[in-house]
C-alpha cells in the first residue's frame, strides 16, 4: 500500500492532471473498487510515460479536453454500427493507434472487470477516462523530448 501511495505522490508532483481525471471519477458516481481499476491503469500508463526515454510535459487540461473531444467523436462513430462492424471499429482503432500495446492493455484490463459494457453512467465516465489517459499519452500534439536532454521552458503542445 505505502508503494502505490508513494507512486500516487509522484503522479501528482509530475502529472497532477491525470491523477484528477482518475480521482474525479468519485463525484461522477463510481465506486472504489472500479475507481481501484482506473487508478492501477494510470499507474501502467505513468510507468510506461517514464520508460519511455523520454521527458514529458505537464499534460495540461486543454489537452486532456482536446483528447477526449476526438474520442467521443470516435465513440459517436462506434455507437451506430451493429455489433460485427462495432467489434471491428474497435480492433482498427487500437491497431492504428500511436499507443497500440498500451491501448489493447487498458482495454483488456477494462473488459475483464466488467467496465466495458457501460451499464451506468458512472462507467461511462470511468471508461472515457481510462481511453482518455491513453489518448492523452499518444496525443501527437505533445512535444516530448529525449530523457537525457534538458527539460526547459518550452510549452506543451508545437504550435
Amino acid at each position: 500500500m505505502d508503494e502505490r501511495v508513494a507512486f500516487a505522490d509522484e503522479i501528482f508532483l509530475h502529472q497532477p492532471n491525470l491523477l484528477a481525471s482518475v480521482l474525479v471519477q468519485q463525484r461522477m458516481g463510481a465506486s472504489y473498487p472500479q475507481i481501484d481499476v482506473l487508478l492501477n491503469l494510470l499507474f501502467v500508463v505513468y510507468q510506461a510515460m517514464k520508460i519511455s526515454g523520454q521527458v514529458w510535459p505537464m499534460l495540461s487540461e486543454q489537452t486532456q479536453e482536446r483528447c477526449l473531444q476526438r474520442l467521443t467523436a470516435r465513440a459517436r462513430f462506434v455507437e451506430a454500427l451493429n455489433p460485427e462492424l462495432t467489434k471491428q471499429a474497435v480492433e482498427q482503432q487500437i491497431k492504428e493507434h500511436r499507443e497500440c500495446y498500451l491501448l489493447a492493455y487498458v482495454h483488456g484490463t477494462l473488459g475483464e472487470h466488467g467496465l466495458l459494457a457501460v451499464r451506468t453512467e458512472a462507467e461511462k465516465y470511468l471508461l472515457l477516462a481510462a481511453l482518455n489517459l491513453v489518448d492523452c499519452v499518444a496525443d501527437p500534439k505533445v512535444t516530448r523530448s529525449p530523457a537525457n536532454a534538458r527539460r526547459s521552458g518550452r510549452s506543451e503542445t508545437r504550435r
